[in-house]
């Protein structure tokens, strides 16, 4: 009798899901943003961005309340008109392991698209959303979203705890 239970144990099953209508408008929103703003790549800034714009559960996860979302949104929107100047031209190589690339993604993007799957899988949710995103964007110190985050006083360890990473 053969199982109808999936086996993800074997070497190289995965795991797809497709993205919530918020994070699949994000990641549509963040690839537009960056071929608008004249970058080669679309990196995780890129991705915050969109998706606090896209996703009001992804807003909800930040502690300071629309306040803080919206100081936020401003260091994001000087990135856009100048604050991320120093980026422009550079590839966002923030540590995180080789994903293989996606092309038009910043390495560290692409990571945290495939974290984020990951995360929607071992819960075993039917879609990959916003929360996840953002979980898999925090897991990443080194990347521009985080230094962003940092940079609009966000604590990302509270954050990331309360998105249980």
């Amino acid at each position: 009798m053969q199982s109808r239970t999936p086996d993800t144990q074997r070497p190289g099953a995965t795991c797809e899901r497709p993205l919530s209508a918020e994070l699949a408008s994000a990641v549509a929103g963040a690839r537009r943003r960056a071929a608008r703003d004249g970058d080669r790549q679309t990196d995780t800034a890129h991705l915050l961005h969109t998706l606090l714009e896209s996703d009001p559960a992804a807003r909800l996860a930040f502690d300071g309340g629309p306040a803080q979302v919206a100081r936020l949104l401003g260091y994001l929107v000087q990135r856009t008109i100048g604050y991320g100047l120093r980026w422009s031209g550079t590839v966002e190589e923030s540590g995180a392991l080789p994903t293989g690339g996606i092309s038009g993604w910043s390495p560290a993007a692409a990571a945290a698209l495939r974290r984020a799957h990951d995360r929607a899988c071992a819960r075993g949710a039917a879609q990959v959303e916003g929360a996840d995103l953002l979980a898999a964007l925090v897991r990443d110190p080194g990347c521009r979203a985080v230094d962003v985050l940092h940079r609009a006083g966000v604590d990302t360890g509270r954050l990331a705890a309360g998105l249980g990473v």
